[in-house]
């Protein structure tokens, strides 16, 4: 009968687990449906306004006003790594980890080596890890996913580019994971600074295009108040992705959980039967043999 108890303890545990990956469950999917509102909202202006100051940063790419897309030798680099304050999110935060390392490791031994290679972490298991791990970790925004709002990345996103006209980075990117929908999550690299120009075809076409167009008061101001906003909603941007992929990631998590969870009780349930069901007949049998021995 001892078996028996540890098998009811047993279930009783597990019953325990399902009921809280269940409600973690809800919770990621409640907070799923708001930032998946939020992301699908953002993501065409953004996407749209990226495109437009492209096009217009590439038709003067050489001018002195356009200091954004200025290409440096990449002796310093600034990484921004998106992670999550909290776990039980499956892969997310170690693809994000993973995937930094590998970009420091392979593609900028040299800077490392050099101490050049600087992280800004947002969330904390990023921060820890990194950290932990003695990396060059210039500061930690953890606190940006307690209160999500514009005006508050905005700020970090000035002081990077501030950092970037300064020389203090010659490039910047940004690693997060993208939203697709609950299930997928794109891990992400992104070069912040320098802004990326079009390429030579699309130049020609998108040049052909703006002949078009009539600026007022005139193209390189338009520019230089169009590139801070644009940097700004692109920061923005990746952080609303990364917390809508976490909640995604996490409700997925969570219900891989509960349904292991309930393919355990089952298991165990099975078990328990069982065993109760060969002590039942052990009984019986003795009582037989005992009530037969005593007939002889």
């Amino acid at each position: 009968m001892a078996g028996l108890k540890e098998v009811r303890v047993r279930i009783a545990s597990v019953k325990t687990t399902l009921q809280i990956t269940s409600a973690m469950k809800m919770m990621a999917a409640a907070k799923l449906r708001k930032a998946q509102t939020a992301i699908v909202k953002l993501r065409p202006y953004a996407l749209k306004l990226n495109d437009i100051l492209r096009n217009l940063s590439s038709s003067i790419e050489d001018s002195n006003e356009n200091l954004y897309v200025k290409q440096r030798q990449p002796e310093k680099i600034l990484l921004v790594v998106i992670a999550s304050n909290r776990g039980l999110c499956g892969s997310f935060n170690s693809n994000v980890i993973r995937t930094t390392t590998s970009l420091i490791a392979h593609d900028y031994t040299a800077q490392s080596r050099k101490n050049n290679v600087s992280l800004i972490t947002i969330g904390r298991k990023a921060s820890d890890h990194f950290r932990k791990r003695n990396y060059n970790v210039v500061e930690n925004r953890d606190d940006l996913f307690d209160n999500l709002t514009y005006e508050n990345v905005a700020l970090l996103a000035e002081k990077i580019m501030m950092s970037f006209l300064n020389k203090e980075y010659d490039r910047v990117y940004i690693i997060y994971n993208q939203f697709k929908n609950a299930a997928v999550q794109t891990l992400t690299v992104e070069q912040y600074l320098p802004i990326m120009p079009v390429n030579s075809k699309q130049e020609s076409i998108n040049n052909d295009a703006l002949s078009n167009y009539i600026f007022e008061p005139d193209k390189e101001t338009i520019i230089r108040e169009l590139i801070p906003k644009s940097l700004r909603i692109k920061l923005f941007k990746a952080l609303l992705d990364s917390f809508a992929s976490e909640q995604g990631a996490r409700m997925t998590a969570m219900q891989n959980a509960s349904v292991n969870a309930q393919d355990m009780i089952r298991d165990l349930q099975l078990s328990y039967n069982k065993a109760r069901q060969a002590a039942i007949t052990k009984e019986l049998l003795e009582i037989v043999s005992g009530a037969e021995a005593l007939k002889g």
